[in-house]
């Protein structure tokens, strides 16, 4: 027997919460002498058979760890590990195109990584879900326990000392309940950021406005269309339709404005050509002299 099994053996275990679990009573060990699991007397539900990494020993008490947690924490932790990994090896590659070639290798790696720890994320958020179900029905027994507790103190049916008792178990549960349920609520969220860090490296990059801009004004002139033909007139005919005009709605005009008045221009003077009748010219000769 080693030494761990000594100081492990008949100690109580308690949650992270402090509530009280079990005691334990045996450990299995493997060929090399190594603690595999640690069994743990539960009462009324039995003995159970708990993996020892699950088990931290801390003075005269073992801390029992649930799987939950573990597993979420190995998850968070090498995914963590392989965004960095994949973040370093773009930029050795933005820095040095030469690279390309190598870093496709152990690209695909890093890929392949993720794609398990994708697996694991599934099964992760599945038993967070399940466990998140548990903790509410607990929640709901604790104050339904201490709700009945107040009633039969209010009835006279449990005397002060008892109602204190089981109102001072109760709050402790619930607060237990309270602070796993928001640590789950936080590692969710933890995930929920991984998720999203993954998909801003596994998204192409978008081209900058400028230089999209630039490649615009830089398209050659056969490719860009342009309208030279102007839209044709409507061929459609305007239709009038003439009314009589009734003696009764007509109207005086009014007189015409300085904008309006017509002028009547004298029309100018005919040239004399050979064709013209020398009997006319002799006739004005003849008036302009008697004139005189």
């Amino acid at each position: 027997m080693t030494h761990d099994d000594i100081e492990i053996i008949g100690k109580n275990v308690k949650d992270m919460y402090g509530t009280f679990m079990g005691k334990v009573v045996g450990t299995i060990t493997d060929i090399d002498g190594s603690i595999q699991s640690v069994g743990i007397d539960c009462g009324s539900q039995g003995l159970q058979q708990i993996q020892y990494e699950q088990l931290v020993v801390q003075g005269d008490v073992v801390i029992f760890i649930p799987k939950w947690r573990l597993d979420s924490q190995r998850l968070i932790r090498e995914k963590q590990l392989t965004i960095r990994r994949l973040k370093a090896l773009i930029d050795i590659v933005s820095e040095n195109d030469d690279m390309k070639v190598d870093a496709e290798i152990i690209h695909e790696k890093y890929k392949s990584k993720l794609a398990s720890l994708d697996e694991m994320e599934k099964e992760i958020k599945a038993k967070l879900e399940a466990r998140l179900t548990e903790l509410d029905e607990q929640m709901k027994s604790a104050k339904m326990l201490s709700f009945d507790a107040k009633v039969q103190f209010k009835s006279n049916e449990i005397s002060d000392a008892t109602f204190e008792t089981v109102k001072a178990c109760t709050t402790e549960i619930i607060e237990h309940v309270t602070h796993e349920t928001a640590e789950i609520s936080n590692v969710k969220s933890r995930i929920a950021d991984l998720e999203l860090e993954v998909t801003e490296i596994s998204a192409p990059p978008t081209p900058d406005i400028q230089e999209s801009a630039v490649s615009y004004l830089e398209t050659p002139e056969p490719q860009q269309v342009v309208q030279t033909i102007l839209p044709e007139a409507p061929t459609e005919s305007i239709i009038t339709h003439s009314e009589p005009i009734e003696a009764g709605e007509s109207k005086i005009p009014e007189p015409p404005t300085d904008s309006e008045t017509t002028f009547a221009f004298p029309e100018p003077p005919q040239q004399v050509t050979a064709d013209t009748s020398k009997d006319d010219n002799d006739n004005d000769w003849l008036a302009r002299m008697e004139a005189q």
